[in-house]
């Protein structure tokens, strides 16, 4: 899933897809441990990082709060006496 994809989504469609991710990781995890032989090795680490993805831009999104530039607060300029 790209970063792009994630930033599209709702609010609900994050919670979802998070909880998808996490029980599709305990089953990858769950053969890992029991030595079953998986389709792709690297289907965790996959896992893994789109999660952190989607919880990163969910955590930007959260803290991204409008920001105002008040015109008093001006570069001094440099060179110019009084």
């Amino acid at each position: 899933m790209k970063a792009r994809e994630v930033r599209g989504m709702e609010k609900n469609m994050f919670n979802e897809k998070i909880l998808e991710l996490k029980k599709e990781l305990v089953k990858v995890n769950a053969q890992i441990v029991i030595g079953a032989a998986l389709k792709n090795p690297g289907q965790a680490r996959k896992i893994k990082k789109t999660l952190a993805k989607i919880l990163t831009i969910e955590k930007e999104k959260a803290n991204k709060k409008p920001t105002k530039v008040s015109k008093d607060l001006k570069k001094p300029e440099v060179g110019k006496k009084a």
